[in-house]
């Protein structure tokens, strides 16, 4: 099934699911601190996909969290201790796409970076992007004194023209290598992350997974279904690429690796993502505040969970001295890197892939 055909299906799906949930035999809830904090318990109940992993993964029990956090609530407790008990919640379930949005805040699970080093420093990327750069629909994009290309993808929010990234890449195609940089890209539309993706591959590719909610129960979930990555007809990408990662790389980002991961002469370096492969979704409690929740699951290849991140196929991280010289030392390791694999394969060709009519070339 195609990413677009999967994602539609599984949004119907969930969706219909929610509509009949509300429509027949939903137990009323009313707007008071009880009733509310049932309402979101209940609502996280039913409709999480993740229940059955994090159940193994991190001992959690929903039952006893209920019971735990409802001691805390009270007749008499403003908004603002209710938000802050219903946050406490959420956070158990360790999901960066799980929050709750009030008109004073927004509840936050950012548990899958803040404990570890940023590795990544903007200051010191000018360094390399220096002032003359050349942007694509958002990417930053730059040939580096060592003939290798650097791209910055800093986000996936919004839509990247294929004319855009095949100029990018015509513009690169002389370089021995490109080294793809989405560190603290927090994510945004899978499609676009595909997008991307699709310029890294000469054919179709299993990527994972997915499967959605299909009931109220914890393991209720439809059996996975297979999701590809075409390959793009614009320019293809055919030497030898890396991605740099670090914790701040989540949702669509994370989705992005996972794809990179199955296609050829890539390599992932850096940190861990964050992970975040639950597909969210939105609705409302009683008083009015809005519950985000991961409600489709998106496995790996070889269906492996990816919500707690992905590892890298060459770890490293910024170190110190580097950074007082100024300099990047996960961008310095990418491009010793693809220098050593450049001269392995005597790399000094410009070939990129294009579409001609019907065939590939080699231009």
């Amino acid at each position: 099934m195609s990413i677009t055909k999967n994602i539609i299906y599984a949004l119907t799906t969930a969706i219909g699911l929610m509509t009949a949930a509300s429509c027949i035999d939903e137990e009323p809830y009313v707007n008071t601190p009880e009733g509310n904090f049932e309402a979101l318990w209940k609502l996280i109940d039913e409709r999480y996909c993740f229940f059955e992993y994090k159940e193994k993964k991190l001992g959690i029990d929903w039952d006893s969290i209920h019971d735990e956090y409802k001691r805390r609530i009270t007749p008499k407790m403003d908004n603002y201790q209710l938000f802050e008990v219903c946050c406490d919640m959420l956070s158990e379930l360790k999901d960066g796409h799980v929050n709750l949005s009030a008109a004073f805040d927004i509840g936050r699970e950012w548990s899958y970076y803040e404990p570890y080093p940023e590795n990544f420093d903007q200051q010191i990327q000018q360094n390399y992007l220096g002032t003359d750069y050349k942007i694509a629909s958002g990417l930053k994009y730059k040939i580096l004194d060592d003939n290798i290309g650097y791209v910055y993808c800093e986000s996936f929010n919004d839509a990247i023209g294929d004319g855009n990234l095949s100029y990018m890449l015509d513009a690169l195609s002389t370089c021995i290598g490109l080294i793809v940089d989405i560190r603290n890209n927090g994510g945004g539309r899978i499609s676009t992350a595909h997008q991307l993706a699709s310029r890294f591959t000469n054919e179709k590719k299993l990527i994972g997974y997915m499967s959605h909610k299909t009931g109220k129960g914890h393991y209720d979930l439809s059996d996975p279904e297979p999701v590809y990555l075409e390959p793009s007809d614009g320019i293809r990408w055919q030497k030898n690429a890396v991605v740099l990662t670090n914790r701040r790389c989540f949702s669509a980002a994370n989705d992005f690796v996972k794809c990179m991961k199955t296609c050829p002469n890539v390599t992932i370096l850096g940190d861990y993502t964050g992970g975040g492969s639950g597909m969210p979704f939105t609705q409302e409690i009683p008083c009015g505040w809005s519950v985000r929740y991961s409600a489709v699951i998106i496995y790996d290849k070889d269906m492996n969970h990816t919500e707690f991140g992905i590892e890298p196929d060459i770890k490293a991280g910024m170190e110190e001295e580097d950074m007082r010289k100024g300099k990047d030392t996960i961008i310095e390791k990418a491009r010793e890197f693809l220098k050593e694999e450049a001269s392995k394969n005597n790399c000094q060709d410009t070939s990129v892939v294009k579409r001609q009519s019907k065939t590939n070339c080699n231009i």
